[in-house]
């Protein structure tokens, strides 16, 4: 499959989503400005309020969900993950969201499930048998807990999903290539997914190492049964012009979204 790149607000979308209102967001095509400058979603940037509703009303009306619809996560790095629905509406960006969570599922049309990126690993799920979707925020604690392959459980027990026919979508995240990491990284992985995770991992021999945290979450989804995968090749360090990069930023930075939402003929 493939991701097709969207203009003006520039944005991701995968052949694999078809049917839904999905986006992974890059930083141009908004009205935030200095080191936030332009399509900052982040809520806790020190951006002003008027800007980052402004930046979702464009994106929403570019990709088909209102900012009233949105749900957001309150991400802690954790697995956790949480059935929301249209109650649930507006957590986040008009009132508070209270419980962690690193990861959003639901079956309610008009629910834009919403997780945070700059860096770390957001996923967006569909299942187009039972109209369920779900989206997470993977950085490397959460990969190593396999918040992916929790994602997948949570729509099978609360929708009845088949991981077979399960779609997912990794988004634009850090690459092997600037993922360079002390020890405690790997050795996570490792203790998570046994030698396996060895292919996602390379040694510099210095007491460095360089981690794929996209592989890797490849690795869960397939053993979560996951037969349907896309994955942008998109390195956010690499392009930090383009995408937000808390490591090339130093932490002076917005932050990109990952968000789908069935619509509303999707019942």
């Amino acid at each position: 499959m493939a991701f097709t790149v969207h203009q003006t607000p520039e944005y991701l979308t995968s052949d694999l989503l078809g049917g839904t209102a999905h986006c992974f967001s890059t930083r141009r095509g908004g009205v935030s400005t200095g080191c936030l400058s332009s399509l900052n979603l982040g809520i806790h940037r020190g951006d002003a309020p008027e800007n980052v509703l402004e930046n979702y009303r464009r994106l929403g009306q570019a990709v088909g969900f209102a900012p009233e619809d949105l749900v957001f996560t309150r991400q802690t790095h954790t697995a956790i993950v949480h059935r929301v629905g249209r109650q649930d509406r507006g957590c986040g960006l008009f009132r508070p969201v209270l419980p962690e969570r690193d990861g959003l599922i639901t079956d309610e049309p008009g629910v834009a499930l919403t997780v945070f990126s700059a860096d770390c690993t957001p996923i967006l799920f569909h299942d187009p048998a039972h109209h369920a979707i779900g989206a997470v925020h993977a950085g490397w604690r959460g990969t190593a807990q396999g918040i992916a392959a929790r994602c997948v459980q949570l729509l099978r027990d609360e929708f009845g999903t088949d991981p077979s026919r399960l779609r997912a979508a990794i988004g634009p995240c850090i690459g092997r290539c600037c993922f360079e990491t002390g020890p405690e990284v790997p050795e996570a992985m490792v203790n998570a997914l046994g030698q396996e995770a060895a292919c996602a991992i390379t040694d510099d021999h210095n007491g460095k190492f360089h981690v794929d945290l996209k592989q890797l979450n490849v690795l869960w989804l397939r053993r979560a049964g996951v037969r349907h995968i896309d994955v942008c090749p998109d390195c956010t360090a690499c392009q930090p012009e383009r995408f937000w990069s808390h490591r090339k930023t130093g932490g002076q930075r917005g932050s990109l979204a990952g968000i789908i939402m069935l619509k509303e003929e999707q019942r």
